[in-house]
């Protein structure tokens, strides 16, 4: 036989997961408004259809990626404090989407009941749980917890550093005294400390950042990989 005959097709090259990493890769270089199956199918050296026949649908694929970026969240080394150990798992989960360009907007536009994403869910429900009075409190508590972190990380990879300046400038321009008092916290970019103090005020018993001994709120553990 030739070579090309002994070669595999590509559709049996290909699998979900192949398909899943190479969009992952074109997302981090190039941003979500550029993965689409063709760009995908492009980049493997295939057919749309090839890719298509492996995750069906754009639609799909992105809550493929989605489900695949709560696939790197760990779970060992948990603390035992039920509370500890919620704000441990939403520390990871943000880690998990910072790890990829545009990876929190990702996340945020899919609606992915997949088994990384499921498990992420229950084991915080869990330690929510044991932490809240009811489990309809750590139902809330999750819901909190997801949309707080995936809108302060959306805004976070999307800052730039001249929002700043028009954040001054428009509120320079009108009567906004209370924002005018408080501008110096509202135009800090350290999403650590926003992030920590906003878990904090969900989950309770944490220090507010504005009355933390450092005016730029508390230190947050660093973003380990």
């Amino acid at each position: 036989m030739t070579k090309k005959q002994t070669d595999p097709s590509p559709r049996t090259r290909l699998s979900p997961a192949v398909v899943v990493d190479e969009a992952l890769r074109l997302l981090d270089e190039a941003g979500l408004e550029a993965v689409t199956t063709r760009a995908v199918a492009d980049r493997l050296g295939v057919r749309m259809n090839t890719v298509l026949w492996h995750v069906k649908t754009k639609t799909r694929l992105l809550e493929l990626m989605a489900d695949a970026v709560a696939g790197t969240i760990t779970y060992e080394a948990l603390p035992e404090d039920p509370g500890e150990r919620a704000r441990e798992l939403t520390r990871r989960y943000r880690r998990s989407l910072l790890a990829h360009r545009d990876g929190a907007a990702l996340v945020a536009g899919t609606y992915a009941p997949d088994p990384h994403t499921l498990r992420f869910a229950d084991t915080l429900v869990a330690a929510l749980a044991c932490h809240d009075d009811t489990r309809d409190t750590a139902a809330w508590t999750l819901y909190a917890l997801v949309y707080f972190t995936l809108g302060l990380t959306q805004e976070e990879q999307a800052a730039d550093t001249a929002d700043e300046h028009r954040l001054r400038a428009a509120v320079a321009s009108g009567p906004y005294p209370a924002l005018a008092a408080s501008l110096d916290t509202l135009t800090s970019h350290h999403f650590d400390a926003r992030f920590e103090d906003g878990v904090n005020r969900i989950l309770g018993g944490g220090t507010p950042a504005g009355r933390a001994g450092s005016a730029r709120g508390p230190s947050a553990p660093p973003l380990r990989p």
